[in-house]
């Protein structure tokens, strides 16, 4: 709790009476540290708590953001009586983005879970990106399995032990978060936090949609949504920049003072905070990589905002579209014949070790080219034609691959990027898969060797940006071979469990023909043609 003094201070001096709370198990409280399982009645008990007390007039609000997102929605969904606001940012979502991504994996849980190891925060160990890197990067190189990577790192973990019991979305994560019928009657005002760059977008923008899918009209009415420029850490302090990747000055609000009139409208019958001039508050980042010109717009409706994208088409000259140099094409025409190969050698550590390596490079990673330029026999890569003038790409990309594979399983991954007229690269959107779990995250279907199965990539993240004159789309599809994520050894077993003497090298095969289309929806604003 200690961590957000400063903010319990800035409130404190605009008259709210403002408490740090630590979750059971850890700081100050007592209990054992369950990730994210207690705090929906805890987060209850601690409403009425404070209801109670003598410097409270009966309203509790609630604040912060990643975990403490996650916890106003486990909060909320218990229907604390005076509970009266929330305002989540970079909600964390169990099942969707915690403690993998769609059933993925990640070797940041065990550096989060040595964070909160025990009651005390563990913060210099967490921070120290060099040591992660280093144990990663071994862990990676000799094949651990995935399963005893907290031993391997020196912090045997019973959380870390406890969610590889449950690989799959499935009733654990279930009761962290509200159901259907508790969405229907969450009716409280509600502000929404998220960013283009923000690792819990996922989260954040599910709860949101799942939201407005199922409340009343009045209760849609009191949910607002913003959607900055910024990373994670930056939905709470934004900032410019971020991996090298330019906002603009108009990027950096002042997020204590908006949530301080925002308590102030819904509390004390103060006005609605000027900034939410509509339901939907998004940044359109500017052309070109200099951040001047990015501006904040609005829209009615966020279902509005991201409808009708346009189809572009996979196709390749003879099969080939392994690199940067000789890549295929996104095109609007769709394709009657083709597809392309790549492959996927589980043992291969090449790409981990150069490209993730342990010469960190976050501070260039938005704008670092290292990964599509070495991409050969290991991965596809698709261009568009250059954009024959200034476009806005607002909305939510998706992809629909259908591949067929010589294994039971593979990881696919796919990543859009603008490349620039000067060859500038500027990440766009990025979202991984598990073919087994292609149908759904609750149960796996393993692939037949030879079948040709549809694989969706829709995240339903969000990009708000405007593209050069001159500009393409880049597509890169490949299987994900990282020290950042459980490694797929294509055995079809217990991924978790895998090692080097389970692997199995897969051939990928993409298809774009008049029975398979292999497409990308592009969130592109205004129709255009693209030069030929």
């Amino acid at each position: 709790s200690d961590t957000y003094h400063a903010r319990g201070a800035y409130f404190a001096s605009h008259g709210y009476a403002f408490a740090l709370v630590d979750v059971r198990g850890r700081g100050n409280s007592g209990g054992e540290f369950e990730p994210f399982a207690n705090d929906p009645r805890d987060g209850y008990d601690v409403v009425e708590s404070l209801a109670k007390q003598p410097f409270c007039d009966g309203k509790v609000a609630m604040w912060g953001g990643s975990y403490a997102g996650f916890d106003q929605w486990a909060t909320a969904k218990e229907f604390p009586p005076h509970l009266a606001t929330i305002v989540p940012a970079a909600a964390a979502h169990p099942g969707l983005d915690y403690p993998s991504t769609q059933n993925v994996g990640l070797t940041y849980d065990m550096q989060w879970y040595t964070l909160t190891s025990g009651h005390a925060a563990q913060d210099n160990l967490f921070a120290d990106q060099k040591f992660w890197r280093t144990k990663f990067l071994d862990a990676y190189k000799k094949h651990i399995p995935f399963k005893s990577l907290d031993s391997f790192v020196g912090n045997p973990s019973l959380n870390f032990q406890r969610i590889l019991k449950h690989p799959l979305v499935d009733a654990y994560y279930d009761a962290m978060v509200p159901t259907r019928e508790q969405f229907q009657k969450i009716t409280l005002p509600i502000l929404t936090i998220t960013a283009q760059y923000d690792g819990d977008e996922l989260g954040a923008l599910s709860y949101y949609r799942d939201h407005l899918a199922n409340a009343s009209p009045g209760a849609r009415a009191k949910h607002f949504l913003i959607i900055g420029p910024w990373d994670h850490a930056g939905t709470r302090t934004p900032t410019d920049e971020v991996a090298g990747i330019k906002f603009g000055p108009a990027a950096v609000i002042d997020l204590n003072d908006l949530h301080r009139q925002w308590y102030d409208w819904t509390m004390k019958n103060g006005p609605r905070p000027e900034f939410l001039k509509n339901q939907v508050a998004y940044y359109l980042l500017a052309p070109g990589n200099s951040g001047a010109n990015g501006e904040w717009k609005y829209a009615d409706s966020f279902e509005t905002l991201v409808a009708n994208p346009q189809s572009f088409h996979l196709d390749s000259k003879n099969g080939d579209a392994n690199g940067v140099f000789r890549s295929g094409s996104l095109t609007e025409t769709r394709a009657n014949e083709g597809s392309d190969t790549f492959i996927y050698d589980p043992l291969d550590t090449t790409r981990g070790e150069t490209v993730d390596g342990i010469d960190p490079k976050e501070k260039t990673a938005g704008i670092d080219q290292t990964y599509a330029l070495s991409i050969g026999k290991d991965g596809l890569v698709y261009h568009t034609e250059p954009l024959p003038k200034e476009t806005p790409l607002i909305g939510c990309p998706a992809v629909t691959l259908w591949v067929s594979i010589d294994t039971p399983d593979v990881d696919l991954s796919a990543n859009l990027y603008e490349i620039q007229p000067d060859g500038t690269s500027i990440a766009l959107w990025s979202d991984t898969r598990r073919l087994r779990y292609r149908e759904s995250l609750r149960e796996q279907k393993l692939v037949k060797p030879g079948a040709i199965v549809r694989c969706d990539f829709n995240p339903g993240l969000f990009v708000a940006r405007r593209l050069m004159k001159g500009s393409r789309l880049r597509l890169v599809i490949s299987s994900p071979n990282s020290i950042h994520l459980e490694k797929n050894y294509c055995s079809g077993g217990i991924v978790a469990e895998e090692t080097a003497k389970d692997a199995r090298t897969c051939h990928v095969q993409v298809y774009h023909d008049a029975t398979h289309p292999s497409t990308i929806q592009l969130p592109i604003r205004e129709p255009t043609t693209l030069q030929k």
